[in-house]
This record gives C-alpha cells, sequence and structure tokens, in this order.
C-alpha cells in the first residue's frame, strides 16, 4: 500500500486528463477496466449472505482448483436488488462486466463453463456494465437501460455492488478522496459549513434539517472539543440503506465524515453502529486500517496540521438509540434514553461538548457535493429539497432492494415502474413510509411527488426511506396493530404518553381485529368508541412526548384513520376483515360432505370447539371457536373452510 502511496494520491487528486500513459494505465489496473485474467466478484453483503453467497464464493473456489484456472475472487456489496441474490458478476480480460441473478452453489459451474467459452447462459442475466474500451456482450442489456436503473439517479450508491469496498486503492483510483484532499488543503472551516449550506443538502434521517446549519451551530460553539457522530443505528424495520452502503462503500461514508468534522472544527468522530451490523462493522474497520496505513486518518493528515479519529462503537440496536439524545447517552456509557432538547446536541452533545448527529446517507453525499459543487447538488431534486434519497423497498412487490431517485419523483415512478409494483399478478393497496412510526400512503396519493415539502403538506413524512408495499392480501388495520406493538415494545418508558400511549393503542387495535367475547350489548359501541379515542390520544401523545419516538408513534394510526377508516368500520360493525387477514375474525366451518371423520381437527383444537363421532363428519361450535384456523391448517381433506 505505501509504495503506492504518492500515485494514489494523485490518482484521488487529478482527473483523467493529468495522469501520463503510465498513471493511466495502472489507474485502469486499479479500477478494473483492465484486467489480465478473469474477474469473479460475489456480492457478499448481508442481503447475499442470506441468500447463500457464501456457499457460491465456495463453489467458485471449488471451480477455479479443479480445473486449475487462475482467476481474481473479490467480494461486492449489493447492486440493490436485493430480491435477486445472490448476485454474481464476471469479467473477461478485454470484455463487459456482465451481472447474474440467483447464482446458487449449484449453477456456478455451468455459468462459469458458458462465460469462459464467450458464451452467455441463456437464464440469469441482469445486464452487462459497459465501460470504454471493453468490447461489450451481444445480446446483452446494458444495466443503465433496464428499468429498475434508468429511471435512478445513483449518486450515493453508484459504486455499490461495482467496487470492492476493502479495496482503498479502487476507491482512490475512481476519484475517492479527492474531496477530502481539497477540502483540508483549499478551504477554511466555515467555508465547508457554508459550500453544504449554499447545497441545500438536509439530513436524510426524518426530518430533513439543513446539515449546513447544524454545522454552523456547532462550529460557532466555543469549546476546546467537538464531536462528529455518524449516527449507524437505523432501527426501522425494513429499512437497510445505512447497511447497504456500510457494506457496498465504506470508503465514502467514511470520507464524507471526515469532511464533516473539519467543517465542525472537530479532530473526533465516531461511527454508532447497531451490533448485529456484523458484515458492515468488519468492513468499516478494514477501512479505517486501510486509511490510517495510508496516512488519510491520524496526526497532521497529509502535512495539512489537520489530525482526526473516527472509532466505531457497538450499539445493542435498541430502536430508541436512533433519537440522537439516546444514541448520545448510550455513548456516554448510560441507558439509551432521550433527553429533553434545549439544549441541542449541536450546543451541548456527548460528554457535554458541541456535537453534531448525521446519519449515514447525509454524510455519503458530501464527497459528491465537494467534488462537483454545490450548484450541480441543487440542480437534482426540486428547489427545497435537492439530491437524491435512498428508499429500502419491502413487502409485497416484483422487485425488493434499495432505489436511489431525485427528490421529486413521484411513488407511482419507484412502486410501479421501477420496482415493477405488486408482484404475482396482485393489485396495489397502499405504501407504508417512514418505518414504523411512518405514515400509510393510499393510491390515490401514488401521483406525489417524494419531497419533504410535498409529504408534509399531505400530512405525511419521509423518516428514513423504508417502504413497505400491501397489495390486497394486505390488512391494513392489522398492520397497524403490529405496529403500535413494536412500539409499545420499544419503548424507553421514561415518558408516560409514549409509554401507555403506544400501549393503549395496540390494545384497542386488538379489541377489533378478534371477536367480541359477547355478541350481545354495547360491545359494538365500546369497540366504536375504542376508535374515537384514538385519534384524541394521538394529539396528547403528540404534544407531550419527550422524543420523537413518541411524537411519532400515532403517525400509522392517524393516517389510516383518514385514507383507510373504512377497513376500521368494516371491522368494527361488520366484524369481518376485507382482506381476510385477521384470522380472529374469520368465521370457520366444516364442509360434511368432504369430512372424513378422521379426528385430526378435533385433537388440534386448543378451544375443544370441534366435536363429532370418530368416521362421521363432525362440526365447529362457534361460540366456542376462537378462529386460529389450526384445523384449516391441518386438515388434510379440505374440508374446513371459513367465511
Amino acid at each position: 500500500m505505501r509504495k503506492d502511496k504518492a500515485l494514489l494520491l494523485k490518482l484521488a487528486r487529478s482527473d483523467r486528463s493529468g495522469l501520463n500513459p503510465d498513471e493511466l494505465k495502472r489507474s485502469d489496473e486499479l479500477r478494473k477496466t483492465e484486467i489480465s485474467r478473469p474477474l469473479v466478484m460475489v456480492n457478499s453483503s448481508t442481503s447475499g449472505i442470506v441468500a447463500g453467497s457464501l456457499l457460491t464464493w465456495k463453489a467458485v473456489e471449488s471451480y477455479a482448483a479443479d480445473r486449475s484456472i487462475e482467476l481474481d475472487l473479490t467480494e461486492t456489496g449489493s447492486i440493490g436488488l436485493s430480491s435477486e441474490d445472490p448476485v454474481v458478476s464476471v469479467q473477461i480480460p478485454g470484455r463487459t462486466r456482465i451481472f447474474f441473478s440467483r447464482i446458487t452453489e449449484g449453477r456456478v459451474p455451468s455459468l462459469l463453463d458458458d462465460l469462459f467459452h464467450q458464451v452467455v447462459p441463456d437464464g440469469n442475466v441482469i445486464g452487462q456494465l459497459l465501460r470504454e474500451g471493453q468490447e461489450p456482450w451481444e445480446n446483452v442489456p446494458a444495466l443503465a437501460d433496464l428499468p429498475f436503473f434508468a429511471l435512478q439517479n445513483r449518486i450515493v450508491m453508484e459504486s455499490c455492488g461495482i467496487i470492492d469496498p476493502f479495496s482503498l486503492e479502487e476507491y482512490m483510483a475512481g476519484g475517492g478522496y479527492g474531496a477530502f484532499i481539497r477540502t483540508i488543503r483549499s478551504y477554511t472551516f466555515s467555508e465547508v459549513c457554508e459550500l453544504v449550506t449554499a447545497s441545500g443538502l438536509r439530513g436524510r434521517s426524518g426530518g430533513g434539517f439543513s446539515t449546513g446549519e447544524k454545522w454552523k451551530a456547532a462550529f460557532r460553539t466555543p469549546s476546546d472539543q467537538k464531536y462528529l457522530i455518524c449516527n449507524a443505528e437505523e432501527s426501522d424495520p425494513g429499512a437497510f440503506m445505512d447497511r447497504t452502503l456500510m457494506e457496498g462503500n465504506p470508503f465514502q461514508l467514511l470520507e464524507g465524515i471526515s469532511i464533516a468534522a473539519y467543517a465542525i472544527g472537530s479532530n473526533r468522530a465516531y461511527i454508532y453502529i447497531r451490533s448485529e451490523y456484523k458484515d458492515a462493522i468488519r468492513r468499516i474497520n478494514n477501512a479505517i486500517k486501510e486509511l490510517r496505513e495510508i496516512g488519510l486518518l491520524g496526526d497532521n493528515i497529509l502535512d495539512s496540521g489537520y489530525n482526526l479519529q473516527i472509532s466505531l462503537r457497538k450499539g445493542p440496536g435498541a430502536f430508541v438509540c436512533g433519537e440522537e439524545t439516546a444514541l448520545i447517552a448510550s455513548l456516554e456509557g448510560k441507558r439509551g434514553m432521550p433527553s429533553s432538547k434545549p439544549p441541542y446536541p449541536t450546543t451541548s452533545g456527548y460528554l457535554g461538548r458541541p456535537t453534531v448527529v448525521n446519519n449515514v446517507e447525509t454524510l455519503s453525499n458530501l464527497p459528491g457535493i465537494i467534488r462537483k459543487g454545490p450548484e450541480w447538488f441543487r440542480s437534482i431534486g426540486t428547489e427545497e429539497s435537492p439530491g437524491t434519497k435512498i428508499f429500502s423497498i419491502s413487502g409485497r412487490v416484483a422487485l425488493s432492494g434499495l432505489v436511489e431517485v431525485p427528490m421529486g419523483t413521484s411513488f407511482d415512478t419507484i412502486i410501479n415502474k421501477i420496482i415493477g409494483g405488486a408482484g404475482r399478478g396482485r393489485e396495489l393497496k397502499a405504501l407504508h413510509l417512514g418505518g414504523p412510526s411512518g405514515c400509510m400512503v393510499p393510491l390515490d396519493l401514488m401521483d406525489l411527488p417524494v419531497s419533504y415539502e410535498a409529504l408534509k403538506e399531505k400530512g405525511l413524512i419521509m423518516g428514513s426511506g423504508g417502504v413497505l408495499v400491501m397489495d390486497d392480501r394486505t390488512c391494513v388495520v392489522n398492520t397497524v396493530r403490529f405496529f403500535m406493538y413494536y412500539l409499545n415494545k420499544q419503548s424507553c418508558g421514561k415518558c408516560i404518553p409514549c409509554r401507555e400511549g403506544t400501549r393503549r393503542m395496540a390494545e384497542i387495535l386488538a379489541s377489533i381485529t378478534r371477536k367480541p367475547a359477547d355478541e350481545e350489548g354495547s360491545t359494538t359501541l365500546e369497540r366504536f368508541k375504542g376508535v374515537m379515542q384514538l385519534e384524541s390520544l394521538a394529539e396528547v401523545m403528540k404534544d407531550t412526548s419527550l422524543c420523537g419516538l413518541g411524537q411519532n408513534a400515532p403517525n400509522p394510526v392517524v393516517s389510516t384513520l383518514k385514507y383507510f377508516r373504512h377497513e376500521y368500520e368494516e371491522h368494527i360493525f361488520e366484524r369481518r376483515c376485507p382482506s381476510n387477514t385477521c384470522t380472529e375474525l374469520r368465521t370457520w366451518y366444516i364442509d360434511v360432505d368432504l369430512c372424513t371423520g378422521c379426528t385430526v381437527c378435533a385433537k388440534k383444537c386448543p378451544a375443544d370447539a370441534i366435536i363429532g363421532t370418530a368416521r362421521h363428519p363432525y362440526f365447529i361450535v362457534q361460540e366456542k371457536c376462537i378462529g386460529c384456523g389450526i384445523c384449516y391448517d391441518v386438515c388434510k381433506f379440505s374440508a374446513v373452510y371459513y367465511k
């Protein structure tokens, strides 16, 4: 590494027009645009590992060893197509790199046999990465032309799934760390703050506060020590943007942290990451080690007089620790509980010193802003919400993964044109945006442009960017019940409105997703009154909760009462779930023509609600039935059905 330091620093600072022929050749080798032997890259990020990429890796090793083939085998991050993992890309000398989907270990031999004979296999082809000087494959689409990529504007994710996340050389050969070098050599602290303010970059973790203004507040606060904290907690279920960025391009994040720390006059930065992100931790730790070795971290960086140390701290993975004051408390070794603001962390944060907390996506935007200028960043997205936003798409969709689109892109473009809509011929029903404390978006708002202002106008929030897609098989009420249960369990319990409010909301929602114990009397009225309480309860929680968890917890309830009130009414008055998801609202029957009297359902029934005589049709006592559906699951004669 050290012998290439001078060249790497030059590659990072210079555009290609400033390089001599030898440097250009070395740059191409490091960027893998010119290779001397086959290159196989396996997505070993978390999504890839879950899909079996470690076995794929071993299969490639065995293939090469058995045939005495010399090839380079390296890891990559995810290109964003999580549902297509394990994704494998193969590059033959002189040819473009091709990406393949779902390459399990058994598919490796046939795949490599075909490619090494200059034949592209018929199935599992995603597309090829076109690069200057490389011969393209015939009848293979370019990645950039595929609907999934063509409608995106990948700024932060540009290199994810393309480069080796363990190679600082490859990152710097592509211009990486040029922005940080320019920052410490060309700008003062305040100039960097002004530059980022001019770009209009807003925090990507939810609130959308101006990043530059936050930095200025910390910079202007006099102190002998300031801190920069990267919030990599990412506690929202369904959100995996930060993890993917850290696994796919950790050097970009560290460059962003370095720029931010310099801007606020800090020489100490921390990355607070949830402990189960083991692969992200592995890659971040390697990146820190590489940067220290080359002198881009430590004392007197590149003789600039600037010192910076970055350390990684593992958190317990608690939802509340995503809130910045709770995160700081956890970092100080205390229980992760939020505190009242003001004072804000920018004036009194970690250890009582000025502290800036930015999340992974926000920080990963900084190298591009410094390198290309604030005007370039402002030219993307909307006037008040410049830049791009990464969304993690999951649920019942044709493709799941990450998409990065300019602010102002509509939900319709993201879901129907990029992701391909609800999968398997189902109809799209709604989107849930922003994690458990986010909002439900109905279909008639699919044309809404995604920006902080447009969402706020409709009473919605962007949150961290997690999008759960629901089709016609999903029950809105049952989904919100799950979110309330989750939020109640994740509440730190410090303030009553959050702790008791989420518990009461979960109880009310549970009461309308199951049959009333007594069909007579005033049970329907009582359940309806419970729903009426939800709105007033939500207002109290929003006004009096201590932190964002409690203030935003009612969002799913409020948004679904606004857009899906008819589903609540069907659950209450008609005692039915329109999507048949709430099993406890089902009425179960046994078809006497199909029942053989095998007794299996009666033996499994936990409520002893099924009676009869062996080898004769059984029947269900509705007064005893709790609607669990076990009889339906165990019946081998399709005799059990529900209405």
